[in-house]
C-alpha cells in the first residue's frame, strides 16, 4: 500500500491516519488537497486515497460539502481513473461526509444519494462505540471482523438516505457494512446509536468494497491503551488496525 492521506482546511486526523496505515504495514504520504488540486496526476503514484476526520471549512454550508465540491470540480475525471483502476478510497468522519457528498458514496457517479446531518442530541458527541459488522458486505475493509470498538467524535453524524429506495439497494446489495449497537450486539438507541442514524448505519461501500466510509474512528485505536476497556482486560488489540490491515492484504 502508498497512500495518500488528504490535508487542510481544518482536517485534523492526518497524522494519526498516516501512524495507523503505517503500523499496519503500508506507507503514507500526507499532501495539502491544494497540492493534489494543482497536480492531479500525483494521484496515479498512490493505490490508495484517505480522507480523514476534521473539521473542514469550519463544516460550514454542511460538514464535507466544500471540501467535497472542490474534490468533485476540479479532480472528477482523475478520481474517475482512480477508481477504474482498482484502487482503494477510505473516508473517516469528515472523510465520509466528503465521500458521500462528493457523490462517491454509494455509488461513485458524483451523484448525492445519502447524507449525513446533525445529531439528534443537537450537540457535539465523543464516546466510544460498539459496531456490528455486516459479515455479507463486499467491503474490503472490514474482512473478518464480527464487530469493532471505535470513538465517535462529531457534531454531523446522523446518516440518512434521500429516498427509501436508495435504503432499499444499501440493503439488498449488503453496502451497509457497520451499525451502532449495544454491547449485546442488538440494534439500541441513543448512546449506543451516537447521532440517530436510519437503521443505526456507521458505515457504508460501494458495491464493488473498494470505496468505503464510516463516521467512528477506528486510527484512533492504534494501541490497547487508547480504547477505555482495556483496563478490564477485555480488548487483546488495537482493532482498529484491522481496517487498515485488510486494505494493505488486499493491495499486496
Amino acid at each position: 500500500m502508498k497512500a495518500l492521506v488528504l490535508y487542510g482546511y481544518g482536517i485534523n486526523c492526518e497524522h494519526e491516519s498516516k501512524n495507523a496505515i503505517e503500523k499496519s504495514g503500508g506507507r503514507a504520504d500526507i499532501l495539502h488537497l491544494n497540492k493534489v488540486l494543482d497536480n492531479p496526476g500525483l494521484l496515479e503514484e498512490y493505490n490508495m486515497l484517505f480522507i480523514p476526520g476534521g473539521f473542514s471549512f469550519g463544516d460550514d454550508l454542511g460538514s464535507g460539502k466544500v471540501f467535497a465540491n472542490k474534490m468533485k470540480f476540479k479532480l472528477r475525471d482523475e478520481l474517475e481513473d482512480f477508481i477504474k483502476a482498482d484502487k482503494l478510497v477510505l473516508g473517516i468522519c469528515n472523510g465520509f461526509q466528503v465521500l458521500v457528498k462528493m457523490g462517491l458514496l454509494p455509488e461513485p457517479d458524483f451523484n448525492q444519494r445519502v447524507t449525513l446531518i446533525g445529531n439528534d442530541s443537537g450537540h457535539y458527541e465523543d464516546r466510544w462505540v460498539v459496531l456490528k459488522t455486516n459479515t455479507k458486505s463486499p467491503c474490503v475493509f472490514s474482512k473478518g471482523l464480527e464487530y469493532l470498538l471505535a470513538p465517535v467524535r462529531h457534531g454531523e453524524g446522523k446518516f440518512i438516505p434521500n429516498d427509501d429506495a436508495v435504503l432499499e439497494e444499501l440493503k439488498k446489495n449488503n453496502q451497509i457494512v457497520f451499525q451502532y449497537t449495544d454491547k449485546d450486539g442488538k440494534l439500541a438507541g441513543f448512546p449506543h446509536n451516537p447521532n440517530g442514524s436510519v437503521l443505526n448505519i456507521a458505515g457504508i461501500c460501494d458495491k464493488t468494497g473498494r470505496i468505503f466510509g464510516m463516521m467512528p474512528h477506528p486510527e484512533a485505536f492504534n494501541i490497547i491503551e487508547n480504547c477505555p476497556y482495556w483496563i478490564r482486560g477485555k480488548v487483546k488489540e488495537p482493532m482498529g488496525l484491522r481496517i487498515f490491515k485488510n486494505a494493505v492484504e488486499y493491495l499486496d
